[in-house]
C-alpha cells in the first residue's frame, strides 16, 4: 500500500477486543508494507555491521602492507556506505508509509463508527474522549506500527553480528555474545512500572482533554453565569496533575535511557580490556580487536530501536485500548446480535408503514403530523434517539429497550443507510458544519423539495439577508454566502431555523423533530408551524414539544407520562380534558390546578342549582 492509495476503499473490520489485539490487526493489514520497510532496514543495519569488519581487515592489510587487500577494502567501504545511504533513505520512506496508512486506517474506522453511531457515540463515551482517540491515540498508534519493522531489522541484526563475533574472533565473541542480550534486555524489568505511569498519564491527559472540550462547548453559558473562573481552576488543577504524572514517566524512560547508556559503555570497556590482553598474549590479531570494538559500539544504534518499540508498545497499548473501545461499540447490543449483523439483508418496510415504539406505547399513524408532550426533556430526547433506531442498551445504564418498529420491522435490524433514508432525527442542539448555504443543502435527499422552499417553510428570509450583509462583495446570491464553523456568527434561533431547512430538504419519509422551535419568538413560530405542516402534508412527521403553538397544528397530540401513553387527542381536546396534559403545557403548578378545580361543596351547590332548574 502507498500513500498515493489512500484513503482504503474499505479500512476493513477490525478485530477490537482488546487494544492488543487490535495492534495486531493492523500490522497482519499491512504485511507487505512491514516486508518492505524490513527488507530496507536489514540493508541499512547490515551495512552498519559489516564496517566494522572492513576497518578490521583493513587494519590487518596495513600491518601486512598488503596493498591488493586494502584496496578491497576500501572497495567494501564504499559499497558498504552505498547499502547505508539507500538503505537508510527507504527504510525511512517505507516506516513513514507504514505510520501514515495506519494512522489514517484508524481514522478512517473511527469516522465510520462515528457516522454509524451518530448522536449515540457521545452518549456512550465522553466527547474529550472520542476527541483525544481520533487525534493523540491515532498517532501513537501508527508509531508503533512503523517502528515494528525497525525493530526486527535491528533484532535480526543484532543477532548475526553476536553469532558473526564467534566465529570471527570466538574469544571476544562469547564476551559479545553473553554481553549484547543482557544489555538489550536489561531494562526489562523496568518496563512494566514505565507502562503503569504511562497509562497512568494518558488517563490524566485524556481527563484534562474531556474537560477542556466540555468547557469550549459550554463557553457561552459559562460568560453569562460568570463561571469562567471556576473551570479555568478546574483545567488548571487537571493540567497540574498530567504534568505531574508526565514528570514521573519521564523519569522512568529516562532511568531506562541511563542504562542503554551506562551498560553498553560497560561492555565496551570490558572487551577493550580483555581483547588487549589478548592482543599482548598473541591470541587474536590487532584489526581482530578493532573490529570487535567497533562492532559493538555500531550495536549500539540499533539496540535503540529495542527502547523505542518498547517505548512504543507502552504509548499506544492504552491508546488502542481507547480506540478498540470506541470501534467495538454497535448501534445496539441486539443489533450485534441479528441477522442484519452477520451480513444478511433485511429488506425495508413497504411505505406508508406506522411508526410504533414498543417502550412507551407510542403510535405515530403514517401520513400524519403528530405532536409528542413529555413532561421530562430527558425521556423526550431518548425517546427521539429510539425513533431513530438507537434505543438504549444495557452497557449505556440499565435494561436494554425494545426497537421501533416500522411498518412492523425493527429499525435497528436494517442496513443504517437504510434506516436513515426511512427516518431522519433532528436533535435539540443541530450542528452547522463550516461552508457556503449551498454545501450546507447538499445532503442525500429525495429532490421532492426544493431548498428555496424548506426555507420558507422555516422562515428563513432573515437569515439569508443577515449571511448577504456578511458576505464578501460579489456574493449576490445567499446560496452561496459563508457559515462560520458551528453557525457561532447566527443567533440561536438563525441557526435552529436553518437546521429545520436542512432536515425538511432530505424529505424522508418519517421526520422526527426534538424541539425544533425553542429558540424562536411565537410570532415566528406559528408561522413555521403552518410552514412544516404544509410542507409535510401526507408524510408522517413527529415533533417532540410542549409549545401549543406548535401542538395545535398536530393532526394529535400523544401525552407521554412517567415513560408511558397518557392521553391522546388534539390540542384543545387535551387541554380541557386532560389535567396533566394542561400542566406541562400552560406550565400551571399543583396550587394554580386546585385553585381552577372547584371544591367538592361548590360542586354539589352547582348540581343542585341545575335540578332545581330541570
Amino acid at each position: 500500500m502507498q500513500i498515493s492509495d489512500l484513503p482504503y476503499p474499505d479500512p476493513g473490520v477490525p478485530d477490537a477486543r482488546s487494544g492488543p489485539r487490535f495492534l495486531v490487526w493492523l500490522g497482519r493489514g499491512q504485511l507487505g508494507g512491514q516486508a518492505k520497510s524490513l527488507c530496507w532496514g536489514m540493508l541499512h543495519f547490515s551495512g552498519i555491521a559489516g564496517l566494522p569488519y572492513a576497518v578490521g581487515t583493513g587494519i590487518d592489510a596495513a600491518v601486512d602492507r598488503d596493498a591488493a587487500r586494502l584496496l578491497l577494502v576500501g572497495g567494501l567501504v564504499v559499497l558498504l556506505g552505498a547499502a547505508i545511504s539507500l538503505g537508510d533513505a527507504m527504510l525511512h520512506r517505507t516506516a513513514v508509509t507504514n505510520w501514515i496508512t495506519a494512522a489514517a486506517r484508524v481514522q478512517q474506522l473511527l469516522a465510520r463508527k462515528t457516522a454509524e453511531l451518530g448522536s449515540a457515540l457521545t452518549r456512550r463515551v465522553a466527547a474529550g474522549e472520542v476527541v483525544a482517540v481520533s487525534t493523540g491515540d491515532v498517532e501513537k498508534i501508527g508509531w508503533f506500527v512503523e517502528a515494528v519493522s525497525r525493530f526486527l531489522a535491528a533484532a535480526v541484526t543484532v543477532v548475526l553480528v553476536c553469532v558473526g563475533m564467534l566465529f570471527y574472533a570466538p574469544e571476544l565473541g562469547v564476551v559479545v555474545a553473553i554481553g549484547v542480550p543482557l544489555v538489550a534486555l536489561a531494562a526489562l524489568p523496568l518496563l512494566p512500572r514505565a507502562t503503569r505511569r504511562a497509562d497512568f498519564q494518558r488517563e490524566k491527559a485524556g481527563k484534562a482533554t474531556e474537560l477542556a472540550s466540555d468547557t469550549v462547548a459550554g463557553l457561552r453559558v459559562l460568560r453569562g453565569i460568570g463561571g469562567e473562573e471556576l473551570f479555568l481552576g478546574r483545567y488548571r488543577e487537571a493540567s497540574q496533575e498530567v504534568r505531574e504524572a508526565a514528570v514521573r514517566s519521564a523519569r522512568m524512560w529516562a532511568l531506562i535511557s541511563a542504562i542503554q547508556v551506562l551498560l553498553p559503555g560497560a561492555l565496551l570497556i570490558t572487551v577493550v580490556w580483555y581483547g588487549a590482553a589478548l592482543v599482548l598474549d598473541g591470541r587474536i590479531a590487532l584489526g581482530q580487536l578493532v573490529a570487535v570494538f567497533s562492532a559493538v559500539a555500531t550495536l549500539l544504534y540499533p539496540l535503540r530501536h529495542f527502547e523505542e518499540i518498547a517505548m512504543a508498545y507502552s504509548f499506544s497499548r492504552p491508546s488502542a485500548q481507547r480506540a478498540a473501545r470506541v470501534l467495538s461499540l454497535t448501534r445496539t447490543d441486539a443489533a450485534a446480535e441479528r441477522p442484519a449483523a452477520a451480513g444478511v439483508p433485511v429488506p425495508a418496510p413497504a411505505p406508508g408503514g406506522d411508526l410504533y415504539d414498543p417502550a412507551t406505547g407510542l403510535l405515530v399513524p403514517a401520513g400524519r403530523f403528530t405532536a409528542v408532550v413529555c413532561g421530562d426533556p430527558d425521556l423526550a430526547g431518548r425517546l427521539a434517539e429510539r425513533l431513530g433506531g438507537h434505543p438504549m442498551d444495557a452497557e449505556a445504564g440499565g435494561p436494554a429497550e425494545p426497537s421501533v418498529l416500522l411498518g412492523g420491522v425493527a429499525l435497528d435490524e436494517l442496513a443504517l443507510d437504510t434506516a436513515r433514508t426511512l427516518v431522519l432525527v433532528q436533535d435539540k442542539e443541530p450542528v452547522l458544519l463550516s461552508g457556503s448555504l449551498r454545501d450546507l443543502f447538499d445532503v442525500p435527499a429525495s429532490g421532492a423539495v426544493e431548498p428555496d422552499a424548506a426555507l420558507g417553510a422555516a422562515q428563513c428570509g432573515d437569515v439569508l439577508d443577515a449571511l448577504l450583509q456578511a458576505a464578501p462583495d460579489g456574493v449576490d446570491d445567499p446560496m452561496d454566502a459563508r457559515i462560520t464553523e458551528r453557525g457561532r456568527s447566527l443567533s440561536g434561533g438563525q441557526r435552529q431555523r436553518l437546521a429545520l431547512a436542512r432536515s425538511l430538504v432530505t424529505d424522508p419519509e418519517v421526520l422526527v423533530l426534538d424541539e425544533p422551535t425553542s429558540a424562536v419568538d411565537s410570532h415566528t413560530e406559528a408561522r413555521i408551524a403552518d410552514g412544516v405542516a404544509a410542507l409535510r402534508a401526507g408524510r408522517t412527521t413527529v415533533v417532540l414539544a410542549s409549545s401549543p403553538l406548535l401542538l395545535d397544528r398536530a393532526d394529535r397530540v400523544v401525552l407521554i407520562h412517567e415513560g408511558a401513553v397518557a392521553a391522546i387527542g388534539t390540542h384543545r381536546e387535551l387541554l380541557h380534558g386532560e389535567p396533566l396534559y394542561r400542566a406541562v403545557v400552560t406550565r400551571e403548578t399543583e396550587e394554580e390546578q386546585r385553585a381552577a378545580r372547584p371544591e367538592p361543596a361548590e360542586l354539589d351547590e352547582v348540581l343542585t342549582e341545575i335540578e332545581e332548574s330541570a
